[in-house]
């Protein structure tokens, strides 16, 4: 499954929870909260802003997007930007929220294995082939949005899919410390990771994929 266009295409809307009351929520993606008289200014604002950052990465990479350049794009002051996202890492997890709803939809409310109705190891197998090619696809947003390693596990859509992740291994070995195992596996999904296997060492998506296949079946197999 491919997760492109991700600023082109509309975000999805909410589905009705099907999961249990500790998975994962869809990220906010919308402004602030504001006084009541500015709100709907602001995510005018915030809209107008992020669609000049998608720009910007279309047309010169993730490395092109400074604050400066996105004002200059959407025709603000540089102030409005740092405002709205504080600094330029804010600005590009910003942009990712985006397409990490359409993932955070597709495994809480899609058709299965990835979303739910398929069983865990499935469902878990389904998520991993899904974040390996949202990643590959974004590459350069994903790794030009991680710098900062403060914050880079505590934002909302890591949290997001480490809480899904960790939700499904509850179903398959109620009896580990499933959190931590989660963090294992999502190792598995860094960016970081990712761009090393495909662009230094050359290796193709398809072994990436088969290779999170063999960990989740022998993670299933093996008492933990």
């Amino acid at each position: 499954m491919l997760y492109s266009g991700f600023m082109s295409a509309a975000l999805p809307p909410f589905p009705e929870p099907q999961e249990p009351l500790d998975a994962p929520q869809l990220l906010e993606v919308g402004s602030a909260p504001e006084e009541p008289c500015l709100r709907a200014d602001a995510a005018r604002n915030r809209a107008r802003l992020l669609e000049a950052a998608a720009r910007l990465i279309a047309e010169h990479g993730a490395a092109g997007v400074t604050m400066e350049a996105v004002a200059a794009a959407a025709g603000v002051g540089k102030g409005t930007v740092f405002r709205r996202f504080g600094d330029r890492t804010g600005l590009l997890m910003a942009l990712l929220d985006h397409s990490a709803r359409t993932l955070q939809a597709d495994f809480l409310g899609g058709p299965p294995p990835l979303g739910p109705g398929a069983p865990p190891v499935e469902r878990l197998r389904a998520f991993g082939v899904a974040a390996l090619y949202r990643s590959a696809e974004q590459l350069d947003l994903q790794l030009a949005a991680q710098s900062d390693p403060s914050r880079r596990f505590a934002h909302p859509s890591y949290r997001a899919l480490h809480t899904h992740v960790t939700m499904l291994l509850r179903q398959i070995h109620p009896d580990a410390d499933c959190e931590l195992l989660a963090q294992t596996l999502m190792a598995y999904l860094d960016p970081a990771l990712i761009n090393h296997l495909t662009r230094q060492c050359a290796m193709p998506m398809e072994r990436l994929e088969k290779g999170w296949g063999d960990l989740v079946d022998r993670m299933a197999r093996t008492p933990v």
